[in-house]
């Protein structure tokens, strides 16, 4: 069972993610992917996280959900730009987790 804390965010980190569906194009270029030449990434925030997302046609698909404190420029290049693992991708086409 999650404290009030962890639900509060985890609710508000849902928000964030669920909105994205209908603006997903709303979020700026990391500065670090940015300085490395790479424009495929978007990022919002919700404090003190970060959502770094993707978009692939009709989806968005969500990256990494990092504390914003962290060293972000060894995160995202360890996790963004090293070969990519299988993972699952939200469809806002489909409303479901489909494989990638």
């Amino acid at each position: 069972m999650l404290t009030e804390h962890a639900e509060a965010d985890l609710n508000r980190l849902v928000e964030v993610s669920n909105s994205l569906i209908e603006q997903p194009a709303r979020g700026s270029l990391p500065k670090e992917l940015l300085a490395l030449g790479n424009f495929e990434y978007r990022q919002v925030f919700r404090s003190p996280y970060r959502l770094v997302y993707r978009l692939h046609d009709d989806r968005v698909v969500i990256y990494l959900i990092a504390d914003g404190r962290r060293d972000m420029q060894a995160l995202l290049a360890r996790r963004l730009l090293a070969p990519r693992m299988v993972g699952q991708e939200w469809s806002a086409k489909s409303g479901r987790d489909e494989r990638i």
